[in-house]
């Protein structure tokens, strides 16, 4: 007996026939040009847009500074950290000891804030070499200022820290965050952002899908149209909700508490994730995420989940609330999906309280980029 993914095969029978099938299709799909890279595919690095004090962190720079610090040290454990700062020589010194400085690149660039997984690249793979995609950020519909974050990407290629073939896409507005990719042409969303009247008000659903099938070479579209996290201001992101991780599976936050505010839309959430298909018609993998308990500050409820994940070459870092079982569970989860990879924890306590976490920080880009 064998087994993929915790079910039971023949070896040499039909259904290990099919499963070899399925892998060489997969692999065939993969390598097709041009293509939106899963997050897990090899990367180059990770860019980080680091806080400073004209960013709403003034009030607790140094502890959100001692937060990006960790992620940093850690992403440089693994592969390259692309550092955006103003002033890049006062956060050298502060990192100098703790990172592998030898990993580190840095570009000077005035800042807004420090979302990159928003402002940053979105990167497609062609045949030619990587395109290097520069969408809108509008401060998650016109919530926030996002006049010098809009600029960054430009300002890195010219720099020569982001190689590619950069693309105009200013015509559109998009952030990473907002959208998942397999690698092989299914794209994960959420229509709550996607379809925002201060995104792309001009454009109705079946135009945006148009829109991103033709950009991104898709050949599948999955909307999401339930979900959302008390306290999130970028009108539900799907990376805070559900990700697509390897061998067709779709990791989710679940709540379990039918008197939490979340409950019915995100058993509705699930429900929906049941309904959808790969491209070869099978349903996905569906692995719940457990729920934190409610983190609050102000009296307000923040949006901490456990879908905010980052994948690195080797690794996955994940966020932690100070919830030793809820973080601990998480972990277990996530190893279970990654299990050639190191799962490492980080406190994410601090980024929260700005209404992010942090996968919502960084932005990997694949190989040959950074």
């Amino acid at each position: 007996m064998g087994y993929i993914i915790g079910y039971p095969y023949q070896v040499g029978t039909e259904k290990d026939l099919e499963i070899n099938f399925t892998n060489r299709v997969a692999e065939q799909v993969e390598t097709r040009s041009p293509r939106l890279p899963a997050e897990w595919a090899p990367q180059s690095g990770v860019q980080l847009t680091w806080p400073h004090v004209r960013t709403d962190w003034a009030y607790m720079l140094s502890e959100v500074e001692d937060c990006f610090l960790r992620i940093a040290a850690e992403v440089t454990r693994h592969e390259c950290l692309l550092i955006v700062a103003p002033d890049p020589e006062a956060v050298r010194r502060r990192i100098d000891t703790h990172v592998r400085m030898d990993r580190v690149s840095f570009l000077a660039c005035d800042t807004n804030d420090t979302w990159a997984r928003d402002h940053g690249a979105i990167t497609l793979m062609d045949t030619d070499g990587p395109r290097l995609l520069d969408f809108t950020f509008n401060g998650w519909g016109l919530k926030f200022a996002a006049d010098k974050d809009n600029l960054i990407t430009r300002h890195a290629v010219q720099a020569g820290l982001l190689r590619g073939q950069y693309v105009n896409r200013l015509g559109f507005v998009l952030e990473g965050g907002s959208i998942e990719s397999d690698g092989m042409g299914t794209l994960l969303t959420t229509s709550q952002c996607l379809l925002s009247p201060n995104r792309n008000g001009q454009l109705n659903r079946a135009e945006i899908e148009e829109y991103l099938r033709s950009t991104f070479a898709l050949r599948q579209v999955l909307w999401l149209d339930h979900g959302y996290l008390a306290g999130d201001d970028t009108d539900s992101h799907i990376d805070t909700l559900a990700r697509l991780c390897p061998d067709d599976t779709i990791a989710y936050v679940q709540c379990l508490d039918p008197d939490d505010e979340h409950y019915t839309e995100l058993r509705l959430m699930e429900e929906q994730l049941h309904t959808f298909r790969t491209l070869d018609g099978r349903p996905y993998r569906l692995v719940p995420l457990p729920m934190p308990d409610p983190v609050v500050e102000d009296g307000e409820r923040l949006p901490a989940t456990y879908a905010n994940f980052l994948v690195l070459n080797d690794a996955v870092l994940y966020p932690t609330y100070r919830q030793p079982e809820n973080d601990a569970r998480a972990g277990s989860i996530l190893q279970s999906l990654f299990p050639d990879r190191e799962v490492t924890g980080l406190d994410c306590c601090p980024l929260i309280r700005q209404h992010g976490s942090l996968h919502c920080v960084t932005m990997q880009y694949p190989a040959g980029v950074l």
